[in-house]
């Protein structure tokens, strides 16, 4: 009977792991999973040991804040993982964290499986030394990435993006929603951190642009009473768990950059994507983030599809315009016939099942 270890510690990382995870229990019933995870994860079959929600730190100045967390954290999982004594441990995104464990893992005799690995083409590129020497497998979700790897001797495995699975399953469980579209939905991101900082201008952006409805995606690990002082607006509506809902039956979209961005283009969502940190990771990041957007949507089309607002440029004002640009009909038509190229560059559906085969044939041999 084979044990599987799995650690993830955010929220696209829950969805991703728990589609694996699902994939993973279809073809060996038998396997036993515990780990680090959400609640999509835990639904799935896996026994999670450290929720998600205790985990979301972003930002250098926050992770310093919290180190001692952070270190402890990092004792306790160790100390999990020897107890379980798992075939394999597989680490979703989440570097910071997991590359740390990783080593000590493979140092341990554990083999060691990376699901979505490190953006270390974007920034950190010495994570790379780290993963050929510390990851036994690495399973790769971007197409461009493949190559990345290869030319620094490491073979990736790629088979496609896992969203590609999620937003069929969606979509073939929720039909009317592809046809209805209207008002603007705001995806603000999963971490309090961020939440606060955006939401209240992202809000303020669409109240310029004199929208009807607003609808804003709730993290489900973060109470809804965290988000009601920063609403506090008629026009504007919470949904907790509801991403896909929002996505597939807006109108327009202001989102978080992340893996959101990615999620709205496949729902064909025209959207315009922010990001705002603290003034020192920011400072920080502009001067060792070396890749040219920051939304994955432009950096797999490799150009400018969508507005991307950085920082000082999120405010009402700049957002508001973006709004008004959307409206444009032919705007709109040319944003969906290159999301529809995105899709074709992501590949083919049944991605998490490859996954999964790739996965139990490596621990099997």
């Amino acid at each position: 009977m084979k044990k599987i270890f799995i650690i993830s510690g955010e929220a696209s990382g829950d969805l991703h792991g728990s589609n694996l995870i699902k994939n993973l229990l279809e073809q060996n019933p038998d396997l036993i999973i515990q780990g680090w995870g959400g609640d999509l994860m835990e639904a799935n079959g896996m026994s999670v040991l450290k929720h998600i929600k205790e985990l979301a730190i972003m930002g250098f100045k926050e992770v310093v804040l919290k180190l001692k967390t952070v270190l402890n954290n990092l004792e306790l999982c160790k100390k999990q993982i020897t107890d379980f004594q798992p075939d394999a441990i597989i680490f979703i995104d989440f570097p910071g964290f997991n590359l740390r464990i990783a080593e000590w893992a493979k140092k341990s005799g554990y083999k060691t499986i990376y699901y979505i690995a490190p953006q270390v083409w974007a920034w950190k590129e010495n994570r790379v030394k780290l993963i050929k020497k510390y990851v036994d497998e690495l399973i790769v979700i971007l197409p461009f990435e493949v190559e990345y790897f290869k030319k620094h001797g490491i073979n990736a495995f790629y088979t496609g993006h896992p969203l590609l699975d999620a937003v069929q399953q969606f979509e073939e469980g929720n039909p009317a929603n592809i046809h209805k579209k209207e008002g603007i939905c705001i995806l603000p991101g999963s971490r309090k951190q961020e939440i606060s900082r955006m939401l209240p201008i992202m809000l303020e952006g669409a109240n310029q642009f004199g929208a009807e409805s607003i609808s804003i995606a709730g993290s489900g690990h973060i109470d809804k009473s965290f988000y009601n002082p920063l609403i506090n607006q008629q026009n504007a509506r919470l949904f907790s768990s509801q991403t896909y809902n929002l996505l597939s039956s807006s109108h327009s979209g202001i989102i978080k950059s992340g893996t959101s961005t990615l999620e709205a283009a496949l729902f064909l969502l025209p959207e315009v994507v922010c990001y705002k940190g603290s003034n020192l990771s920011y400072q920080v990041a502009k001067r060792v983030i070396k890749i040219p957007y920051i939304s994955l949507v432009n950096l797999i089309l490799d150009k400018p599809l969508v507005k991307e607002l950085i920082q000082n440029e999120v405010t009402p004002h700049n957002i508001f315009k973006e709004l008004e640009l959307l409206e444009d009909e032919n705007h709109r038509a040319y944003m969906e016939s290159e999301y529809l190229k995105l899709r074709d560059k992501l590949g083919n559906n049944g991605v998490s099942a490859r996954i999964a085969e790739f996965i139990l044939g490596s621990i099997n041999n």
